[in-house]
């Protein structure tokens, strides 16, 4: 029910390590201006609906189906959010989940643990976040991945996201890392905008790079001697800071769950629940291990996979398992849970691109055949139950 697609044995240990054990689930949540950009994400039919993305997903997957939820499920153009599928096997197997706000506009509905984190500009000013609340972010991403590996004892933690926008501010990251991501991440559209991406993503990095020519800014980045990698037309500096990155082109949630995975990884396996976002996290905390300026800190990159749907590491219009090997070290898993024979047409159209995953869904879906040992009908049956509960609600 779960297939490997790189790292092969790295990847069967893991699998075989953590079989027949319970996990538990971490959602953080962001917010990036950048996801308002008229046509850049599908999470959300409006920049409008997409302002509260993050806040009802988490909404719905704390509480399920709820007569009045303070914040509904945001319409899509096609198909309904992946939280369906997270919250079916969360309701199933009774998986503890714990909400973290790493910055959003506005508060959840639902108990969150606040991090003190601030909403992220759009990555197109270079100047996306404050660089001393990245440094704190991470501090927290640190704290909390020893404390969510403390809770899991001898099992893993699924570290999940929901950010609208967060495939661009991830191409943004791995670009910046020297990763030769471009046309190679997914979307939440049949096919990826890789373009407006791109054209996003280059006004981001050359605000930055104007900064940085001048030494000054917000943040002032330190004058280097080489030049090493390429950002399409311009360069990139060598010895990259990973905190001035996120800093300039990033996102809240992307320091946070690298700090968190690091952690965690010491004590506990980590999954990391996406696909396109989370290889970025791993590019991210691999950066951070070696970046020893500020901070000196450990892991145990054997015990991390990233894990998504199907959807997305066979995604035509992207290269999710190119991109994998590009960063190297990670496994790269996926559900092979399919949408082609439901009944429900919102849900069929998984299988034309459309959404993808979000929410921990394709890493929560990993859980269920892991735990319990769900083939892909079981897992289907429980998300179409919950779908026809809501769509009577």
């Amino acid at each position: 029910m779960i297939q490997i697609y790189t790292q092969l044995s790295q990847a069967y240990r893991w699998l075989q390590q953590y079989q027949g054990h319970p996990p538990i689930l971490a959602c953080i949540l962001g917010f990036t201006a950048t996801g308002l950009i008229p046509g850049i994400s599908a999470a959300g039919a409006t920049p409008e609906d997409r302002k509260y993305t993050a806040i009802a997903d988490a909404e719905f997957l704390a509480n399920g189906i709820m007569p009045k939820p303070q914040y509904p499920l945001p319409p899509l153009d096609v198909g309904v959010s992946p939280v369906f599928i997270s919250r079916a096997v969360i309701e199933a197997f009774n998986i503890p989940v714990y909400l973290f706000n790493a910055g959003l506009p506005q508060p959840p509905a639902v108990p969150a643990i606040d991090l003190g984190g601030v909403p992220a500009n759009c990555l197109t000013s270079g100047n996306a976040l404050p660089l001393e609340t990245v440094k704190h972010l991470f501090e927290q991403g640190l704290k909390w991945g020893e404390q969510l590996a403390k809770e899991a004892r001898d099992s893993y933690v699924i570290l999940s996201e929901c950010v609208v926008g967060g495939t661009t501010t991830a191409l943004s990251i791995l670009t910046g890392l020297g990763v030769a991501a471009i046309g190679r991440v997914n979307s939440s559209h049949p096919n990826c905008n890789h373009t407006q991406k791109w054209e996003i993503v280059q006004a981001g990095l050359e605000k930055w790079r104007e900064g940085e020519r001048g030494g000054g800014g917000d943040r002032g980045l330190a004058q280097r001697n080489e030049v090493r990698g390429r950002w399409g037309e311009f360069t990139c500096s060598s010895g990259i800071d990973p905190f001035q990155l996120v800093a300039a082109v990033g996102d809240p949630m992307q320091i946070v769950v690298a700090g968190m995975a690091i952690a965690a990884s010491c004590s506990c396996g980590v999954l990391l629940a996406g696909g396109t976002q989370m290889l970025a996290v791993y590019a991210l905390a691999q950066a951070l291990v070696e970046f020893t300026e500020f901070y000196s800190v450990r892991w145990q990159p054997s015990h991390i996979v990233v894990g998504t749907t199907r959807w997305v590491a066979e995604d035509p219009t992207g290269d999710t398992v190119g991109l994998a090997r590009e960063i190297g070290g990670v496994p790269l898993l996926a559900t092979d849970l399919s949408f082609a024979k439901s009944r429900y047409p919102q849900l069929r159209v998984y299988e034309q691109g459309y959404v993808k995953e979000g929410v921990g869904a394709g890493g929560v879906a990993i859980a269920s055949h892991l735990y319990q040992k769900w083939n892909s009908i079981q897992l289907l049956e429980a998300i179409e139950a919950l779908v026809e509960r809501y769509s009577y609600c």
